[in-house]
């Protein structure tokens, strides 16, 4: 069980591409600036490049996390202390008949949308009612992560 760095810098490019589709205006951008009490005019401000940058750095931090969420098989690695090479014969065995269950897309969308229900949900809510948002705001906000954290979760699980 290795690491796929491919299917994480894939999954991390998730939050931009759809980031440019739901926050579109002919989608949820205008709610969203209307909520977030943001123009047009004052969004033009800022260093795009940092932004996205940073985005697909954070985006690459979510979706190495989402692999532990999403392969189980990553829990019986941690189970022999993370070397395979130093696990009893018996970790072998499993692996052997059980190294690929669950490894498709639709398994590891489903752990991201699990994962992104009960805490990005949770966290952007909590962060909108501190913050004295609407609850428009919460769920255009927190339904963009779910379908990042959904389709995320089906790359990192289901590339093989």
């Amino acid at each position: 069980m290795e690491i796929n760095f491919l299917a994480i810098l894939v999954a991390a490019l998730v939050p931009l591409v759809m980031g440019f589709i739901w926050y579109h205006p002919k989608t949820f951008g205008n709610i969203w600036m209307r909520e977030s009490g943001l123009t047009a005019e004052s969004l033009k401000g800022g260093n795009m490049a940092v932004i996205f940058g940073l985005t697909f750095v954070f985006s690459f931090l979510i979706a190495f996390a989402l692999q532990f969420l999403a392969i189980h098989q990553t829990g019986a690695l941690g189970m022999v202390g993370g070397d395979p090479s130093q696990a009893l014969p018996s970790y072998t065995a499993f692996m052997s008949d059980y190294g690929m269950a669950f490894r498709t897309f639709k398994h590891g969308a489903l752990h991201g949308f699990l994962g992104s229900f009960l805490l990005l949900f949770p966290v952007i809510a909590i962060n909108g009612l501190f913050e004295r948002k609407s609850w428009k705001y919460i769920f255009v906000n927190s339904g963009f992560w779910m379908i990042c954290a959904i389709i995320m979760g089906g790359i990192v699980c289901g590339w093989v």
